[in-house]
């Protein structure tokens, strides 16, 4: 039954079809004739357009119910066509319970359907290299940054003791929660609920990705939804997001690092703030008085439950990541450009931002207290949001200014623009050390070189056309052409919530063009611009009906900007037109589209994917080092693992636990890789060095190199030269070698001066027999040695000696039997 508020609302939506349409009392009688014939009803028994219906259907006019339609409130509708007061029943069920009863009864599983088929195609997407992840007993996450938080994650489980025991949050040395606080502490807070421990510290590092990105998924789809009043499109949405390759690979399995939180976060950023401009633009879509609906957005709860959550999100997302100012930028931005778009409706920017404002004010306040309580994060960072809540005030008052002055657009923008300029000169010069650590850290976020993720999305190495292809997929250049849809109706009409998508989309790619590290951010407003391209391509080809924004904009030039035929009353919630299933033949044809948009995505994923995860000889390098130190009784720093710096964090955290940084393998691994006597590091690595572990290079690597010496030859020399003293192999094959650093074992023999004497032995390493020499010149005193690093029985001519694993690794002495 409909409440009060609901009658009063059709009505108005009614008058407005009535409004717009010269065909409007045709199509209101042809429903209301249908619906006194049956209580409920299809589209097949009307005489009207999909269009026409389809508009119905969204004003609110008729409502779905189990499969079907009935007009939503056949009294009123009657009214307004006979131009009577439309009555009220003060004994109606309460708004909220009838709301809650109607929204669950009008669900479309269909669309439910779908949307759960497109967040498996989110998780599933990121779990290409399950086999990679789960391998050899193993939790093996890809890429080299993940294993630094999960050594935090299970630092902080073996100090803590239990989920409440936020003691371990607070560090003021900032040695753990001095750039991303809040990804460690969100780590192991879930690993803590989880039971604690290694088990659970390792399904949280396995899992923890695939959770967040089918939220992020959910968030993207009730944005998508909420902007476009289209499920289709919050479907293709959802889909573009799943299968873009950068964001894919590094929220993917096992892929615990910043992103997945900073991502997470972003997400929710940008759909509360959806949430509260498309709130307020349906209010005054409705056609009511402007004063009224701002009201009406103030006054409702939700709007300040949203805010919060606004709020919440910029503190999480500030603590979340060392880069985190940069997302701030776009929401200033965002701020400056809706205070015009508010002033140039004549909406007061002052109370139409108020919620997002007191939102700001919410985050600014809890990252200054997770700063100045629990030590988080570098104060400039948190003082960041605080910073941008005053040049939003100051600019929500010069936008109030503007409007009741009525002053030209391009001279507000104009001074917000030096608003911007002055803070950052104030904050130079009122704060120059937080302004020197500021500048300090860009330089190393977007100067630092060696890394894939510093190159440009647009770098000539792939020809700048195919980088964004490569890594966002082919839906990119879909999104571009929306984007600029974006940009020419936003300068025409009242829509800031293609505002807030627009400016942060074209802010995400200016950074993307810099350093593709953040096209995994792009992805996100990215995903909502591609889905309702898809559709529309599907539309312009007559596969589906035109997108709901779309159709807006083909008749907005009739209307004004308050008052479109196909604007939601309800507020996003009747949703058309629905999904439905084509034909066989469109059938065909709407999946071979969605190859060509997505099909180039399903190769990059498994792809892109496979170049970060690690391969069994690389975790078989690890087993065998782990057995063999664990066999040694070593520990740290004696079992420390040298390696190339982009897999050394996985080789120790699997072997020794300790994978906080990989600054020594960084400084000294190429170093030793490309030198031509692997043993005169020996001295050098003293005691710091207790494994080394090669692997297959691209090119040709010359055949007296360190690398060559230990992958190629095995440390045996070869032909020529001698076996290795110090490095005993643990493990070989083609692709990867683990060496032990030995002392090795001196052996002494007599014999006549100035002859040389040759000891060996065979060994077997992975199932590989290796035959292994070193030769050596007898003294004047007719004394000679030499020092070997295998266990086993020594022939020298006719004399033999054993070697014991204890000799090796004790650096003992054992003289050769005559």
């Amino acid at each position: 039954m409909p409440t009060d508020g609901d009658s009063s609302r059709l009505a108005d939506a009614t008058a407005t079809f009535l409004e717009d349409r010269e065909d409007g009392e045709r199509a209101l009688e042809a429903v209301l004739t249908v619906d006194t014939e049956h209580d409920t009803w299809t589209f097949d028994d009307i005489d009207l357009d999909s269009g026409t219906f389809g508009e119905l259907v969204s004003s609110g006019i008729v409502e779905k119910v189990d499969g079907a339609y009935r007009v939503a409130d056949p009294e009123a509708v009657d009214a307004v066509i006979a131009g009577e007061e439309v009555q009220t029943d003060s004994r109606s069920v309460p708004a909220d319970r009838d709301f809650d009863l109607e929204r669950f009864r009008t669900i479309d599983p269909r669309a439910a359907i779908a949307l759960v088929g497109a967040l498996i195609a989110v998780a599933g997407a990121r779990m290409t290299a399950f086999r990679s992840v789960f391998q050899q007993g193993y939790v093996v996450s890809p890429a080299n940054d993940p294993y630094y938080f999960r050594y935090w994650m299970e630092e902080l489980l073996g100090r803590s003791s239990g989920p409440t025991d936020f003691g371990v949050l607070t560090d003021p040395s900032g040695a753990v929660f001095g750039t991303r606080p809040f990804a460690h502490a969100t780590n192991w807070f879930l690993a803590e609920l989880l039971g604690g421990g290694h088990g659970a510290a390792e399904t949280v590092a396995a899992w923890l990705p695939i959770v967040a990105s089918v939220a992020l998924g959910l968030a993207i789809y009730k944005l998508t939804v909420l902007l476009t009043r289209d499920v289709r499109v919050g479907i293709a949405s959802v889909l573009a997001f799943a299968v873009t390759p950068i964001n894919a690979v590094y929220t993917g399995l096992g892929f615990i690092d910043h992103q997945l939180h900073q991502y997470f976060w972003l997400g929710v950023t940008l759909l509360t703030l959806t949430w509260l401009a498309v709130d307020l633009q349906r209010r005054l879509e409705r056609g009511s008085d402007d004063q009224v609906a701002v009201r009406g957005h103030l006054q409702d709860p939700v709007t300040w439950v949203v805010a919060a959550a606004f709020g919440f999100s910029v503190a999480a997302g500030i603590h979340a990541w060392g880069g985190s100012p940069l997302l701030l930028v776009p929401l200033a931005g965002y701020v400056a450009l809706r205070v015009a778009m508010d002033a140039r409706a004549g909406v007061s920017p002052t109370r139409a931002n108020l919620p997002l404002l007191v939102g700001l004010a919410v985050g600014s306040a809890l990252s200054l207290a997770l700063h100045h309580r629990w030590g988080w994060h570098a104060e400039f960072v948190a003082t960041t949001p605080a910073l941008v809540l005053s040049g939003a005030i100051a600019v929500v008052a010069l936008g109030e200014l503007w409007r009741r002055l009525e002053g030209h657009l391009g001279g507000l923008l104009a001074i917000e623009g030096l608003v911007a300029a002055g803070g950052l000169l104030a904050f130079r010069r009122l704060q120059p050390e937080d302004w020197a650590e500021a500048m300090a850290r860009v330089d190393a976020l977007f100067f630092r070189e060696g890394a894939t993720e510093t190159a440009s999305l647009f770098a000539t190495e792939y020809a700048v056309f195919f980088g964004p292809m490569y890594q966002l997929g082919m839906g990119f250049y879909l999104a571009l052409v929306v984007l600029g849809w974006v940009a020419w109706t936003v300068a025409r009409r009242y829509e800031p919530g293609w505002l807030l998508v627009g400016t942060y989309t074209g802010y995400l790619l200016v950074l993307a063009g810099v350093q593709v590290r953040f096209a995994g951010q792009l992805a996100i407003p990215l995903a909502v611009l591609t889905g309702l391209g898809l559709v529309q391509l599907l539309a312009v080809v007559e596969l589906a009906r035109t997108p709901v924004p779309f159709r807006d904009s083909d008749s907005a030039s009739s209307r004004t900007t308050r008052d479109r035929d196909s604007v939601a009353t309800d507020g996003g919630r009747a949703l058309e037109p629905p999904i439905s299933v084509p034909d066989g033949r469109k059938v065909g044809y709407v999946l071979g589209i969605g190859l060509l948009v997505f099909g180039l995505s399903l190769i990059y994923v498994p792809g892109l994917t496979a170049d970060v995860t690690h391969d069994e000889a690389q975790v078989g390098a690890a087993s065998a080092i782990d057995d063999h130190a664990e066999a040694a009784n070593q520990t740290y720093p004696e079992n420390f693992v040298l390696s190339e710096w982009g897999d050394n964090r996985m080789y120790n955290y699997l072997v020794n636990g300790e994978s906080q940084g990989y600054g020594y393998a960084q400084s000294n691994y190429g170093e030793f890789q490309s030198g031509s006597d692997p043993d005169s590091w020996y001295d050098q690595f003293d005691g710091r060095v207790g494994y080394v572990v090669v692997t297959d290079i691209d090119g040709e690597t010359p055949d007296e190199s360190a690398q060559a010496q230990l992958l190629e030859e095995r440390g045996t020399g070869g032909d020529d030269e001698d076996g290795l003293a110090h490095y005993q192999a643990i493990l070989v094959s083609d692709d990867a070698a683990a060496f032990a650093v030995v002392p090795g074992a001196t052996l002494e023999m007599s014999g006549e001066p100035g002859a040389n004497v040759t000891v060996g032995t065979d060994v077997s390493v992975s199932g590989e027999s290796i035959a292994y020499e070193r030769t050596a010149s007898v003294g004047d005193n007719g004394q000679a040695t030499v020092t070997v690093p295998y266990a086993g029985e020594y022939t020298a001519g006719d004399r033999t000696v054993t070697v014991t694993e204890a000799d090796v690794l004790n650096g003992s002495s054992v003289g050769l039997e005559e």
